[in-house]
């Protein structure tokens, strides 16, 4: 396979079609060369899973700490994301045992309880809207509840996080300037939240992850009150959308091959497992971007100090390189080493936290739902960047 991407090959991430099927697009993007570019900004991508791997595990020449134009609204960078090591690892150091699998699990019968309630509202009805009826308000709530944050104003929140997230949606365009134009503006409501927080938090500590902040300390310091904001905004982002995103993008999986989902309804044992093969095959958070601080080389392809580059964690999840018959979904699939939480120092802080909702979810729905199709003549529908199936109508036969 040549090294070079000589085809004239050019990803398109705004292609819908790449959303809702985006395996096909990967290949080609392996296939081109190690490195190929976008079809509307040049960018360089990297998409082999080798090579994935060694970029995300080398702050040091494909660096976290952003230019402006990728800091999604921001003023400073989003803590621990996009700083790197040292600074990231004293962040790590603190935030990880907040994240920690123990600590997860606590909180796993409290999700269940309210998985089941979520269920137990639309399962008479035959039909509902995925995302609405469930993926959204079973992790947000749980991780408003873990920031401290009411959950009446869980609408609030999702519009300040699509504003960033997905400005297209709010806007109208995906016209760049116009897209960081209100990411600004929704970014300064964010800080404006948030400084709101701090201040009540400061005059009423509670148990939650500001309180915790504020009483948190590096190197014998105190936090600022700009790196408990940049933590929050980085919080408050991923928070309320990844767990979202991939119970969307498994659920749609799932509606479409009833042969792969009854065997999580016959032998529930078998969801863990199902779980990673379907964040490999799925892979909602599709690429993340790096900044090339040095020249350098990838497959023998030269990158440029200076460049924003986007590795493509789909596509090195679908690598026949590191996954034998890489284009088979195998729910027993043995060391399955997927990159849909990153690689190296950024790899996702809640990790613990997104498997067991994610588990839970599937439990609990194929256990009071077993059978289950998208409405028929419907179509999904599927964002760019982060793959969320925003529109997911789910139909079943009801109970006599």
């Amino acid at each position: 396979m040549s090294n070079a991407n000589d085809d004239g090959f050019l990803l398109d991430f705004l292609n819908p079609a790449l959303m809702s099927s985006p395996q096909g697009e990967y290949a080609k993007a392996r296939e081109s060369g190690a490195v190929c570019r976008t079809a509307h900004t040049g960018m360089p991508v990297i998409s082999r899973y080798e090579d994935v791997v060694w970029g995300l595990r080398h702050p040091e020449i494909f660096s976290s700490e952003m230019e402006e134009q990728m800091q999604l609204g921001t003023e400073r960078p989003m803590i621990p994301q996009q700083v790197d090591p040292p600074v990231q690892t004293q962040f790590r150091r603190i935030l990880d045992p907040c994240f920690s699998r123990k600590r997860m699990a606590a909180l796993e019968p409290e999700i269940r309880r309210h998985a089941a309630e979520l269920i137990e509202a639309v399962v008479d009805a035959g039909e509902c809207d995925f995302n609405p009826a469930f993926a959204i308000p079973l992790p947000c709530t749980a991780f408003l509840h873990l920031m401290g944050l009411p959950e009446e104003e869980l609408d609030l929140f999702l519009r300040l996080k699509d504003g960033i997230l997905r400005p297209h949606q709010q806007i109208g365009t995906f016209d760049m300037e116009a897209g960081q134009a209100h990411r600004k503006k929704i970014g300064k409501e964010i800080y404006a939240y948030f400084e709101d927080v701090i201040a009540a938090r400061r005059r009423n500590p509670g148990d939650d992850m500001v309180s915790f902040l504020l009483q948190t300390e590096i190197d014998g310091q105190r936090l600022t009150d700009h790196e408990i904001l940049d933590v929050s905004f980085l919080l408050i982002l991923a928070g309320l959308d990844t767990v979202t995103a991939t119970l969307g993008c498994n659920m749609a999986f799932l509606a479409s091959n009833p042969d792969l989902r009854r065997r999580l309804v016959e032998d529930a044992d078998r969801i863990p497992a199902a779980m990673e093969e379907l964040l490999r095959w799925e892979t909602p958070v599709t690429g993340v971007p790096r900044l090339c601080v040095q020249d350098t080389e990838v497959g023998g392809m030269p990158i440029r100090k200076g460049e924003m580059v986007t590795f493509l964690l789909g596509a090195a999840n679908t690598d026949g390189g590191e996954f034998p018959d890489a284009d088979h979904v195998d729910f027993a699939r043995e060391a399955n080493r997927h990159l849909s939480f990153g690689a190296g120092p950024h790899r996702c802080l809640g990790s613990h936290l997104a498997r067991m909702e994610i588990r839970v979810a599937l439990e609990e729905w194929h256990r009071r739902i077993p059978e289950y199709r998208i409405r028929e003549g419907e179509t999904p529908l599927y964002s760019p960047g982060i793959r969320e199936v925003q529109y997911l109508p789910l139909v079943w036969e009801r109970a006599p």
